[in-house]
């Protein structure tokens, strides 16, 4: 008995004394954020004193970004501190593997003595989850906080709040809305429809201010309960011994922003207030502002750092505070994938404020048909908007196809209105080529198909299959890149690829095709000599050109793969479908499809699909109850 607490003594004055010499640290993150929408970032009319209130004492970053766009992404890549495009990640929604020698950070904290809470999202997109949430968390869970820890013990908790999340400010119906922000924000931070300029991307119409104005009040609720767990932690007197962090999982959640991969998606607001105890370990003094570059997988290894743990050679970023810290690098590499049952495929450099954005499937538009996007009535308010030809030109691009490159100064025009490629032809060049000899360097394992990938991930995880040199990367981003060069010599090049050994090479040259905007008959009629293609994502591409250009046989297919047993044959089929330009040929198919898909355990997404499809055909009320 002596003896256990003895050992128990000696425990509680080990993390007595490491609390004197390593710093707890909080994170408070709120959800689908842009700077744009926070008071110390010049927004007048938003609610946000306590974000402020740190951003005065601390320091803001005018150039962090998150290092995609949607929200399951973002958090593997913070909490592996490993970017997507290496573990297979990057799709909303996966269950990629991870390999057992990559962790969630927190764990080496844990073993170092910290205590680590998580209050209380996890969405870490992999179906290695539940050994990262093992290893990371003493607890996560709703109830979970510092205050469990053993007394003197160094801690690091996380708080998520949801207030600002897409769900509350753009997909739920309106009055449900009402309830979980309205009901629960104090009238005195409540921002009203006529407070605020829209930005010029969206209409400014009665009917748009009511559902900006959502945007508002999530993010002023937000605010309002991170000062909740401020003020717990003053209560604890803890605030003089806790490194506070501010930041958002990606940019806006709102139309044209999340799940696209644009600047306006990546930046985010970003805040770390250090108290005085702990100022030599920040570069930066109170109440200032940096232009250094930041993203999420620099999280980890900084963290570690201020913790004066070891930071594993295989994190992708650097530590930018504590006692390890590595110089700024010169640019940044962020990403986006596929997001429900839309595959993309955008990569993006920054440097500074500039951000150059290359799209890989440029046939789709900056909105994308979606059901968590179309359900929103923001959604189909513009959609209304458009089609009846009430929106200016910006406005329209949202529903239009996209540039597959452009260039952007954040700084000068953070809504992206001005696309530079054409002024900074230098630049451009620069950036374009860091960008493309990074997927080459990196191996970026997106460039399999998902259907591929899944595949493979039951023998390899994504992340080991990248170090096959049996995979000739260099030809596949290669090929990938002529995908949105509208010339005959680009065309020529994807049409001699369909006949490529390697299905991966193949199935780019076919996304390169269906982005073509003038294809030929003599050209169309190549095509169809590789219709039979036995990879099948190549073979509903170019199935999708064929039906594009009026191809009967092409409408057979289609009626066909709609009534398939195979739900990723039925998805893509579906996503090509939501871009056709005779989509309503299949109007009765996709009306079975979403009844069948009703009656199905685990067809909800391709159910979500059709009613979509549906909507865009005949203007019929979509279903969202089916939603809810």
């Amino acid at each position: 008995m002596k003896r256990w607490i003895l050992c128990v003594v000696t425990m509680l004055l080990q993390y007595s004394i490491v609390a004197q010499s390593r710093p707890n640290m909080l994170w408070v993150v709120i959800e689908d954020t842009s700077p744009e929408y926070i008071g110390c970032y010049g927004n007048e009319v938003v609610n946000t004193p306590h974000i402020d209130s740190l951003a005065s004492i601390g320091v803001r970053f005018r150039n962090a970004y998150s290092t995609g766009t949607v929200c399951s992404p973002s958090r593997s890549a913070i909490i592996t501190g490993v970017k997507t495009y290496k573990t297979g990640t990057g799709d909303h929604r996966s269950s990629a593997p991870l390999p057992d020698q990559i962790r969630g950070f927190p764990a080496w904290l844990r073993e170092s003595g910290y205590y680590t809470s998580n209050n209380s999202k996890t969405d870490y997109n992999t179906s290695s989850a539940n050994r990262l949430i093992r290893e990371s968390w003493n607890e996560s869970s709703n109830a979970a906080g510092w205050w469990n820890r053993a007394p003197g013990q160094p801690f690091f908790s996380v708080f998520n709040f949801g207030a600002s999340h897409q769900s509350r400010t753009m997909t739920n119906p309106y009055d449900l809305y009402q309830k979980q922000v309205l009901d629960q924000l104090p009238d005195h931070l409540k921002v009203a429809d006529d407070d605020f300029e829209m930005p010029p991307y969206y209409k400014d119409s009665p009917e748009m201010r009511k559902q900006m104005a959502r945007v508002y009040n999530g993010v002023s609720l937000a605010d309002y309960e991170i000062g909740m767990v401020l003020d717990r932690l003053k209560a604890d007197g803890l605030t003089d011994s806790t490194i506070v962090f501010f930041y958002a999982d990606h940019g806006e959640g709102m139309p044209g922003i999340k799940t696209n991969g644009s600047g306006q998606g990546y930046r985010v607001p970003f805040v770390i207030s250090v108290p005085e105890m702990y100022g030599h370990l920040s570069p930066w003094g109170a109440g200032t502002v940096t232009d250094q570059m930041v993203s999420f997988v620099d999280l980890a290894p900084t963290l570690l750092s201020l913790a004066e743990v070891t930071i594993p050679d295989y994190l992708d970023g650097r530590a930018f505070m504590g006692v390890d810290t590595s110089s700024e690098p010169t640019y940044l590499f962020v990403s986006n994938d596929r997001a429900e049952g839309s595959p993309s495929l955008d990569r993006a450099v920054i440097d500074g404020s500039w951000i150059y954005i290359r799209s890989f499937m440029p046939y789709s538009h900056p909105m994308r048909w979606i059901h968590y996007i179309m359900y929103g009535e923001i959604s189909q308010q513009m959609y209304r908007d458009f089609n009846t030809g009430q929106l200016d030109d910006a406005q329209a691009q949202m529903l239009q196809p996209r540039p597959y490159e452009a260039l952007f100064n954040l700084r000068e025009d953070p809504y992206e209105q001005f696309n530079l490629v054409s002024q900074h032809p230098e630049r451009v060049i620069r950036m374009r080529s860091a960008l493309l000899a990074h997927m080459v360097d990196e191996r970026d394992v997106h460039l399999v198909p998902e259907m591929d990938l899944k595949k493979l991930s039951d023998h390899i995880s994504p992340y080991e299959l990248r170090k096959s040199d049996t995979i000739n990367w260099s030809l596949l981003v290669e090929v990938a890149a002529l995908s949105g060069l509208q010339d005959n010599d680009a065309v020529q090049q994807q049409l001699a690829y369909l006949s490529h050994q390697n299905p991966w090479v193949r199935y780019w040259a076919a996304i390169g095709l269906k982005a073509q905007k003038n294809l030929s008959w003599k050209q169309i009629k190549q095509i169809r000599d590789y219709r039979t293609d036995t990879c099948l994502p190549v073979q509903v591409y170019l199935e999708g050109i064929l039906h594009d250009h009026g191809d009967e046989s092409a409408v057979q297919y289609f009626i066909e793969a709609l009534s398939s047993e195979d739900q990723e044959r039925v998805k893509l089929s579906l996503h090509l479908l939501q871009y056709s330009r005779h989509k309503e040929d299949l109007l009765s198919e996709v009306k079975d499809l979403f009844e069948k898909a009703s009656s199905r355990r685990g067809w909800s997404a391709i159910k979500q699909g059709a009613d979509v499809l549906i909507y865009r055909i005949t203007g019929e009320p979509l279903h969202m109850e089916t939603f809810w």
